[in-house]
């Protein structure tokens, strides 16, 4: 079978009994991190723009979606555009290999297709469950060439999360599914040189309307093709560059990934638990320069006046953002430290051992930082491995008196169960719209989503005030 036709037959033979525990949990929290983000947002300009955006564009439509934190009703995609625009204004996304962030384009999708479809916990679940694998095979090996070529890994793939999850919860069978990713295909998109220019691109938000149009067209029976994903003139060879692996750039130095092996062991083995969260709002890859030298730090008891300086290596790609091919001028190695860089949130986790939860990746107004940190950022220097795993630096902190101490990052320390991700992504509570009592009620539906009848309303009532 073609790849859409396996991934359409494992989509549609999918359910809940059949996914083990660990998956069930973490499409639990993956869901909190989404909602969490979007109450995080519920007052910042770019989620008051999409909405009010959509509720022109849509002015004398039919309202049969909710968008979270207002009530506001709206189409399916209305909805889902504004959600995924507020989800991705909060700061508080879940990350796949750096550069994509699932949730952002499936959680909209699926909150849109289940409120509609009234779809219970257990339905949810599954479809959240299915989009993250297929999403994150699709992507795994390819996001580095991918940005490579120009476009933004992000959007391009989660266009196909967002529809498997809307298509999961419409209950179309395998041949629609296939004719649904097939449809994505055409529909894909994304480009890096809007943000390497001043500008600000649309992302996940163009994506997720663009599922629910390919899943759509699927069920009324547009016809896909057969070899749509991986074919001569297929998405691998228009986004890739070619449709036989061969890769322009990795994270591993690896130059090519078997397209064949994409989808072996589908439903045994899940690349889903590899998705990580993104608590503090800031490039990813940042997240566990905070983390691991706090803890170094509190391990040897390092205070900031006993620093002399600090070397963190980091996997090369890190310092190549969004792409060794068009690297932004103010990132990286070269640019050296400044406020909202790579050394700034080492600098942070040395001098105060975190990083605040409810702030962007700057001050905003009316905040400041420590002046321990905007001096100790000049003492980091970043080292590029192509060695070193995503999200795993080496930290290594010197001190004045002549010691030295070091502490390796996992790339794993933000993959988390459920009551991590809720003790975690819960300190951002007195900063929320919703009352704290409220914000523990979403949690704990969350956690046992699986008994709620309808999810989607309930999940979405919870994020409204009052």
């Amino acid at each position: 079978m073609s790849l859409s036709r396996e991934f359409g037959a494992f989509v549609a033979g999918l359910t809940y009994d059949s996914l083990p525990l660990d998956v069930i949990d973490r499409a639990k929290g993956v869901t909190l991190q989404a909602l969490s983000s979007a109450l995080v947002a519920h007052a910042m300009p770019a989620g008051k723009q999409a909405l009010a955006l959509m509720q022109e564009e849509e002015a004398g439509g039919a309202g049969v979606a909710t968008v979270l934190c207002s009530g506001a009703r709206l189409t399916k995609a209305g909805a889902a555009f504004v959600n995924c625009e507020m989800i991705f204004a909060g700061g508080k996304w879940d990350t796949f290999r750096m550069l994509t962030h699932p949730g952002t384009a499936i959680l909209p999708a699926a909150l849109a297709a289940a409120e509609v479809a009234g779809s219970s916990g257990r339905e949810f679940l599954t479809a959240v469950a299915a989009a993250y694998e297929v999403m994150e095979r699709m992507a795994s090996e390819y996001i580095p060439t991918v940005m490579s070529r120009g476009f933004h890994a992000g959007p391009v793939f989660g266009i196909f999360g967002a529809a498997v999850a809307a298509a999961k919860i419409q209950r179309l069978n395998a041949e629609q599914v296939h004719g649904a990713i097939a449809q994505c295909v055409n529909l894909a998109s994304g480009n890096l040189e809007g943000i390497r220019s001043g500008g600000r691109s649309l992302r996940e938000g163009g994506a997720v309307r663009n599922a629910l149009l390919a899943v759509a067209l699927a069920r009324h029976g547009t016809p896909g093709g057969e070899t749509v994903l991986e074919g001569e003139a297929g998405f691998y060879h228009s986004y890739a560059g070619n449709h036989r692996g061969d890769l322009r750039y990795s994270f591993t130095a690896r130059n090519h990934a078997d397209v064949t092996k994409i989808t072996e062991g589908l439903g045994r083995d899940w690349m889903f638990l590899e998705t990580l969260y993104r608590v503090y709002s800031t490039a990813g890859y940042n997240i566990a320069h905070v983390d691991v030298t706090a803890a170094l730090c509190a391990e040897h008891d390092i205070t900031y006046d006993q620093i002399d300086r600090i070397e963190a290596v980091v996997n090369w790609m890190e310092t190549e953002y969004p792409s060794p091919a068009f690297p932004i001028p103010t990132r990286g190695v070269a640019a050296g430290p400044s406020v909202g860089s790579t050394p700034y949130f080492t600098a942070y986790g040395a001098a105060t051992r975190g990083y605040p939860m409810l702030r962007g990746d700057r001050p905003g107004p009316g905040e400041s930082d420590p002046p321990e940190v905007l001096d100790l950022m000049r003492r980091v220097t970043l080292i590029p491995s192509v060695g070193r795993t995503l999200f795993g630096p080496r930290i290594t902190v010197f001190l004045k008196d002549g010691r030295q101490f070091s502490r390796e990052g996992t790339g794993r320390e933000f993959i988390w169960d459920f009551e991590e991700e809720a003790r975690r992504i819960g300190t951002v509570a007195a900063g929320l719209a919703i009352s704290a009592a409220q914000y523990d009620r979403l949690i704990d539906t969350c956690r046992r989503l699986e008994t709620i009848d309808n999810a989607a309303a309930t999940l979405i009532g919870l994020t409204v005030p009052g």
